[in-house]
C-alpha cells in the first residue's frame, strides 16, 4: 500500500445548474519517501487535485487516503506550499514559520517554537531576516519562509502547487536547488506532491511524473525519471540522455507519440 492511494477520483462541480466535471476517474499511488511531479496543461485539474488531497475539496466519487484512511479534510499531517506566498503580513518571518510549527507540534512552548524557526530559516538561508515582515522581503525570499514553515512542521508529507511559478528565473533555479538539498538531506525524505508547468522543473525534481490529460483531468502517462540523484541541472541538460528525455516528455505534452506506447501499460520509462 503506498503512502497516498487516489482510486477512481472523479471531481463535478455545479455552475448555474450545469455540471462540470473536473477530473475523472484518476488513479495513482504515490510511494512514501517519493517526490512526485503532476504536469499538464490549463484547465487539466492539477490545483483540483492537489486540493482534494489538501483536505479543502472533496471526491464526487472514488476514494483519496493517507496511509489507508481516507482525507476527511485539512490536517497537520501535511504541509502545503502555495504558489502565492501565503505568509501573513504582520507577522515576522520567525513568527509566520513559528505559526505552522504551533499548529503541527502543540507540545512545544513559544520558546521552543521561536528556537525552531529561527533554526529553518537558517536552513532556507534567512537567519539574519528573521525580524523583517514580508513587504520587506523578496518575493523568493518569501517562498523561503514558507517552504522553512512548511518543513518545520515536520508533517510526513509536502504537497507543492506551482510554489516557484511566480519567481524569477534565477531565484527559481536557487529554489529549486534549495529545495532538492534539503528534501535529500532530511534524513527520512518527505513525500511530496508537487504541481508544476515546467518540464525541466519536473525532470530536475521528481522521481515520477504523472502526466494529466486536458480537462476533464485524467492520467495520461506516468513517467519514472531515469535520471541518478543528486542532480545538477547544468550538468544535466549537456547531455544527450537528458535531451531525447525532454523532447520525448515535449512530446507526450502535446499529445504526440500515442500511439508508441501500450495502451495497457501503467509506466511509461522514456528512454
Amino acid at each position: 500500500m503506498g503512502k497516498i492511494e487516489i482510486k477512481n477520483l472523479t471531481v463535478e462541480y455545479t455552475e448555474k445548474k450545469n455540471k462540470f466535471k473536473a477530473l475523472d476517474d484518476v488513479t495513482f499511488t504515490v510511494e512514501d519517501g517519493e517526490f512526485v511531479s503532476i504536469i499538464g496543461s490549463s484547465g487539466c485539474g492539477k490545483s483540483t487535485l492537489l486540493s482534494i488531497l489538501e483536505g479543502i475539496n472533496f471526491p464526487s466519487s472514488g476514494s483519496v487516503t493517507i496511509d489507508g484512511k481516507p482525507i476527511t479534510g485539512t490536517g497537520t499531517d501535511r504541509g502545503v506550499v502555495f504558489q502565492h506566498y501565503s505568509l501573513f503580513p504582520w507577522m515576522t518571518a520567525r513568527n509566520n514559520v513559528a505559526f505552522g510549527i504551533k499548529q503541527a507540534k502543540k507540545e512545544l512552548n513559544k520558546r521552543e517554537r521561536l528556537a525552531l524557526a529561527d533554526e529553518y530559516l537558517d536552513k532556507v538561508g534567512l537567519g539574519d531576516f528573521a525580524d523583517k515582515y514580508p513587504n520587506r522581503l523578496s518575493g523568493g525570499m518569501q517562498q523561503r519562509v514558507a517552504i522553512a514553515r512548511a518543513l518545520a512542521m515536520d508533517t510526513d508529507i509536502l504537497l507543492m502547487d506551482e510554489p516557484f511559478g511566480a519567481i524569477d528565473a534565477k531565484n527559481r533555479v536557487n529554489l529549486q536547488k534549495l529545495l532538492m538539498r534539503l528534501w535529500e538531506g532530511y534524513g527520512k525524505r518527505k513525500t511530496v506532491v508537487f504541481v508544476t508547468h515546467d518540464l525541466d522543473e519536473a525532470i530536475l525534481l521528481s522521481d515520477r511524473i504523472i502526466l494529466m490529460s486536458p480537462g476533464p483531468g485524467r492520467v495520461y502517462r506516468e513517467i519514472r525519471v531515469p535520471f541518478e540523484r543528486p542532480r545538477n541541472i547544468k550538468e544535466l541538460i549537456r547531455t544527450n540522455e537528458y535531451n531525447i528525455f525532454h523532447e520525448e516528455l515535449l512530446s507526450l505534452f502535446h499529445g504526440e507519440n500515442i500511439d508508441e506506447f501500450d495502451d495497457d501499460k501503467d509506466e511509461v520509462v522514456l528512454e
